[in-house]
C-alpha cells in the first residue's frame, strides 16, 4: 500500500509540474519580477500578497480552504498526507499564485532548518552501549544511535509542521493583511486583539526596513570589513535600532491620527464572489487527503 501512495504522490507531483511548466511557457511574455530583493524575502510578504493571481479570490474561502487543509495535516497525522499538503499548497502559491519559486523555496528554508534541529532530539539518542539499528562510536566513550523508527517518527514530525506551514503561506502570500483583519472581524475576533495585531504586524515591518538601511549604511562606509570592525558596527545598529524604530513608531501613529484615527481600522472590502470551480476543487483536495489517510 505504501508502494501505491508514493506513486500517486509522484504522479500528482508530475502532474502539477506539467501544468505549471505549460502556464509559464503559455505567459513567460507577461512575467515579471515581484517583490524586492533589498532587505529579504521576509519584507516582501506584503508584496507578494498584492501581487499574486489568487488575490482576486474571496478571501474568506481561501482563509477557510488553509485552515481546513491545515487541520486535515494535524489530524489525519499521515506522513503521504503532509507531503500531499506541501505540494498542493506550494503549487497553489508558486503556479496559481505566481510567486517565483525561488522566493517560495527561500521562504521555506527558515522553518526547515529549525524542524532539522528540533527533530534531531527526536530521532538521535545517546547511549553509553551500542544500542539500536544505527550506532556510533564517538571517540571510544559513547554511542550516537537511531533506528527506522525513530527516523520515521521525526520524518513524520517534519513534514507535518511543513504542511502546515505551507498552508499558512498559500494564506498569508495570497492575501494581503487588510483582507484577513475584514475576515477576523466577520468571525467576530475581538476588536483590540485585531488592532493589536496590526500595529504589531505593521511595527515590525518597520524595525526590519530601518535595521536594513542602518545596515546598509554601515556597509557603505566598510562597517563589516573585518570581524572587530562588524562586532563594533553591530553594537551600534543594535544600540540605535530600537531608537529609531520608536521615532518612525511614532511617526507611523501620527500618520494615523492626521487621517482621522480614532481607535477602529477600516478597511475598504472588494466584492469577491466565490466561484464553483473554486469550491469544487477544494471538495476534490479534501477527498484526496482523506482518501490518501484511508489508503495509507
Amino acid at each position: 500500500m505504501n508502494h501505491v501512495m508514493i506513486g500517486l504522490l509522484i504522479m500528482m507531483t508530475a502532474g502539477m509540474f506539467a501544468h505549471g511548466f505549460w502556464k509559464s511557457r503559455k505567459h513567460h511574455h507577461h512575467h515579471r519580477s515581484v517583490g524586492h530583493k533589498h532587505g529579504g524575502s521576509i519584507l516582501s510578504v506584503d508584496y507578494y500578497a498584492y501581487a499574486s493571481h489568487m488575490r482576486s479570490w474571496n478571501a474568506t474561502f481561501k482563509i477557510i480552504f488553509s485552515m481546513l487543509c491545515l487541520l486535515l495535516c494535524l489530524i489525519l497525522n499521515n506522513i503521504y498526507v503532509s507531503i500531499a499538503v506541501i505540494l498542493i499548497m506550494g503549487y497553489m502559491t508558486v503556479v496559481i499564485g505566481g510567486l517565483e519559486l525561488d522566493h517560495y523555496i527561500s521562504m521555506l528554508l527558515i522553518p526547515i532548518v529549525f524542524l532539522l534541529f528540533g527533530s534531531a532530539a527526536i530521532a538521535v539518542g545517546f547511549s553509553w552501549n551500542p544500542v539500536g539499528q544505527y550506532n556510533l562510536n564517538v571517540f571510544g566513550w559513547f554511542y550516537i544511535y537511531c533506528s527506522q523508527a525513530s527516523l520515521w517518527k521525526a520524518s513524520g514530525l517534519i513534514f507535518k509542521a511543513l504542511g502546515a506551514v505551507s498552508a499558512l503561506y498559500m494564506m498569508t502570500l495570497t492575501t494581503p493583511l487588510s483582507e484577513l483583519i475584514v475576515v477576523l472581524r466577520k468571525a467576530h475576533i475581538p476588536k483590540v486583539i485585531i488592532e493589536l495585531m496590526n500595529m504589531i504586524y505593521r511595527y515590525i515591518f518597520i524595525m526590519l526596513d530601518t535595521h536594513s538601511r542602518m545596515k546598509n549604511s554601515a556597509e557603505a562606509r566598510l562597517g563589516y570589513v573585518d570581524f572587530k570592525t562588524s562586532c563594533y558596527s553591530f553594537g551600534q545598529v543594535a544600540s540605535n535600532l530600537l531608537i529609531v524604530s520608536l521615532k518612525r513608531g511614532t511617526d507611523y501613529y501620527n500618520a494615523l491620527e492626521s487621517r482621522c484615527y480614532n481607535g477602529d481600522l477600516q478597511f475598504l472590502e472588494e466584492e469577491k464572489p466565490i466561484r464553483k470551480n473554486q469550491v469544487a476543487g477544494a471538495a476534490v483536495v479534501v477527498a484526496l487527503l482523506i482518501l490518501i489517510k484511508i489508503g495509507a
